[in-house]
């Protein structure tokens, strides 16, 4: 390809990939399996703790109540989980096993989807999946700490567990670059033009000239949008919390657990087992709106710490002293029906768009970094199409 402006092959490149969190990484480690033609960018310097792949842990889970199209993605993802730690010897991916308990007070929605737990359960059963469905006696026979309610149910996934989502994305950063594709960092794309039949992004260190473009930047898909699309991306911040621990032995072997307690998508709590023997992370979900991830407030008031003890956690899990020992903040690119949104740019040729992810993207990522990979490349992607 002859750049109009460039008369080096220095910055220029068959594909481009935009931002380099959880998709971004895997699109960019498997396209770097077939071509050393392509550049990763970032704003920042992935991995980092600005974005939506960040805290130290993420689950993933088989059988996905937000749609069952997506099972296929997360058993996809396991694999490759699997296949980046036999290339790097690094453990990524934790199988523990995964609680889901539902209150049964009222119908829960979570992801836009109502009757969640339930709509899990169908999709285990159609997909195969090993689970167990407990009733509530069983549930606090078996895990002391949860004080569910009679009314109250759960599934038991053996698959289920976490993810390191930091050492996933270096894990994929470090393969591309030893497949020889090239990474470019704290370096923001400042604009995308179509110039002479080749697409031209604009950086502070001059023009990069590619092909085809991915741009899998989360919330910052803002940034790339005219301002009438930008309305369907609501960016939602969320908090993270360490919770103090009384005994680490009863809560290392614990598998990830979520639960959802009322009808509204934010009545909803999710945490993990101890990692560092002296406390747990713990968080909710709100889907509360700011207008752009540059106006996330990162830091975590005293009283917002005392409300998710109070209101969330005191009257349901045991166990824990009650100390908040830290606590971090992420957010959620979330559209209004929760779904992955994967399309052409409306304007411009050659760029793909793949945001948002809407809260429950990173136990997909792999496999839909592939996806999108085998895309761009022409090929057959190795999971159905789900869009």
């Amino acid at each position: 390809m002859k750049s109009p402006q460039l008369s080096t092959a220095q910055n220029v490149f068959d594909f481009a990939i935009v931002g380099l969190g959880a998709v971004g990484s895997a699109a960019l480690y498997n396209l770097s399996k077939f071509t050393s033609s392509v550049v990763g960018i970032d704003r920042f310097d992935p991995p980092h703790i600005l974005g939506s792949s960040h805290g130290e842990t993420r689950i993933t889970r088989l059988a996905v109540g937000e749609g069952e199209d997506y099972v296929a993605l997360a058993k996809r993802s396991h694999l490759l989980w699997e296949e980046i730690e036999r290339q790097t010897g690094q453990k990524l991916r934790v199988p523990c096993g995964g609680l889901l308990m539902d209150s049964g007070i009222q119908t829960w929605e979570k992801h836009g989807t109502e009757g969640f737990l339930n709509r899990t359960i169908s999709f285990a059963q159609r997909g195969n999946i090993q689970h167990q469905v407990l009733k509530a006696d069983e549930v606090k026979d078996n895990y002391t700490f949860f004080n569910l309610e009679n009314s109250g149910k759960a599934y038991l996934e053996k698959e289920a567990g976490y993810l390191f989502p930091e050492k996933c994305i270096q894990a994929q950063l470090d393969l591309a670059t030893r497949n020889g594709a090239s990474i470019r960092r704290n370096l923001p794309i400042l604009k995308i033009e179509e110039v002479e039949g080749v697409l031209k992004l604009d950086t502070a260190n001059g023009p990069i000239f590619t092909k085809k473009v991915l741009i899998s930047v989360g919330g910052w898909v803002k940034d790339f949008l005219p301002k009438v699309e930008q309305k369907r991306f609501k960016i939602c911040r969320q908090i993270l919390h360490w919770l103090e621990i009384e005994d680490a032995s009863n809560w290392r072997d614990m598998p990830v657990f979520m639960w959802g307690f009322g009808p509204r998508p934010e009545d909803f709590v999710y945490g993990f087992p101890s990692l560092d023997g002296k406390s747990i992370k713990v968080a909710t979900e709100s889907f509360l709106e700011t207008n752009h991830p540059d106006q996330i407030v990162r830091e975590v008031s005293q009283s917002e710490q005392e409300a998710f003890w109070n209101e969330i956690i005191s009257e349901r899990i045991k166990g824990l002293t009650g100390k908040i020992i830290r606590s971090e903040v992420c957010f959620y690119t979330v559209t209004e029906d929760a779904r992955f949104v994967i399309e052409p740019h409306s304007t411009l040729d050659q760029v793909t768009m793949v945001s948002a992810c809407s809260g429950h993207g990173f136990k997909h990522s792999a496999a839909l970094g592939e996806y999108l990979a085998d895309k761009m490349m022409g090929n057959i992607p190795s999971v159905p199409d789900f869009m």
